[in-house]
């Protein structure tokens, strides 16, 4: 009887312990995950330092560069609403890019870039489009809107796909008028890819009188369809409680708000360009191909062209083959007709020239 009770209490002790064992396991791994995460988010801050840098090196022949911090609308979702700060707006980045023979007496066209990617940046990537725009006589803002990597985990979290982020890059169209007297109102376009091509296209429908033109370059259009072939890994960039913590199916009307070709009702006269490739690797075809449905359906007078399995799928216009700039002479004479630079680019000899020096 002794031996028994005695052979109970060690295995109490023993169960115990390895219950003790795995929790304190379990909030291991948990603070393993999170220091992850911060490092990951220093990384990218040690990454977006060094590429600040490069931009100088790479365009400073040619742009001044800036780079200004500014804000737009609060969050759309607060996490504590009663919280010190609740309710304020949101602080973010954005880059400039200036003529570097521009006189301040004179007027200029004024273009917003909006990068791609979920989470994601401006960088050097886009070092030849930001030569080849500015030696037109362009400047360029590209804001780093809420959700871009490299400014730290709080506002990689604000990430907000589809909606205010929207307001971030018009906020700093808003900014760049009223602080910069030579930029010229009447002559305002937007442009981006991927993701910032449905930026480009919400902005438009947005606020159809404030911009003069615009290109969408194989634009996100259906985040419906997206989720549906797109794994789980990559859904759970949207079903993160500080985003919309809901999946597509809990909540389509959701996604649909943030998809332009659910929203094609609301574009007006915008003279815009969407260019699409069949072999795009990032953004499927058929959600470019919804969007020109929707658009025709709609009675919309656009332009656009779908490329037939051009090399480099979804970056296939930005690359530095002869082809992607040759394409993106079409989207600079789409840009030149309306906001009219100084020295527009007709040619692949003048991008040639204006992008790469020789």
């Amino acid at each position: 009887m002794k031996r028994s009770i005695a052979v109970l209490f060690l295995l109490l002790g023993i169960s115990t312990g390895i219950f003790a064992q795995v929790t304190d396991l379990g909030t291991l791994r948990e603070q393993l995950n999170t220091q992850e995460r911060n490092l990951n988010h220093r990384l990218d801050r040690l990454e977006k330092l060094v590429d600040d840098v490069l931009w100088e090196q790479k365009v400073g022949d040619v742009a001044w560069v800036d780079k200004l911090y500014i804000y737009g609308p609060p969050l759309w979702k607060e996490k504590n609403p009663t919280a010190m700060g609740a309710g304020s707006p949101v602080k973010f980045w954005t880059y400039a890019f200036f003529p570097k023979n521009l006189n301040p007496d004179g007027k200029y066209p004024l273009i917003l870039l909006p990068h791609g990617g979920v989470h994601a940046d401006f960088t050097t990537y886009y070092t030849h489009i930001i030569r080849e725009l500015v030696s037109q006589g362009y400047v360029v803002a590209a804001p780093e809107y809420r959700g871009s990597t490299g400014y730290g985990r709080a506002h990689y979290e604000k990430i907000d796909y589809g909606g205010l982020e929207t307001e971030d890059v018009y906020y700093t169209r808003n900014y760049m008028l009223e602080n910069y007297s030579f930029l010229d109102n009447r002559r305002v376009g937007i442009i981006g890819w991927s993701h910032g091509g449905l930026i480009t296209l919400l902005n438009i429908f947005d606020h159809p009188d404030d911009y003069q033109v615009a290109f969408a370059g194989v634009p996100v259009s259906d985040l419906i369809a997206r989720m549906g072939y797109y794994p789980q890994s990559y859904r759970n960039y949207f079903e993160a409680d500080y985003h919309i913590g809901q999946s597509a199916n809990e909540n389509v009307a959701e996604y649909r708000r943030r998809s332009p070709a659910w929203n094609t009702h609301r574009f007006r006269n915008t003279p815009l360009l969407i260019h699409t490739n069949t072999n795009d690797d990032d953004v499927n075809v058929l959600e470019v191909e919804h969007l020109i449905k929707s658009l025709k359906a709609e009675g919309k007078k656009f332009d656009y062209e779908i490329f037939q399995d051009i090399p480099g799928g979804h970056s296939f216009d930005r690359m530095d083959t002869r082809m992607a700039k040759e394409i993106r002479v079409k989207i600079y004479q789409h840009l030149a007709k309306v906001l009219k630079p100084s020295t527009p680019i007709r040619n692949l000899s003048e991008l040639q020239k204006a992008g790469y020096r020789f």
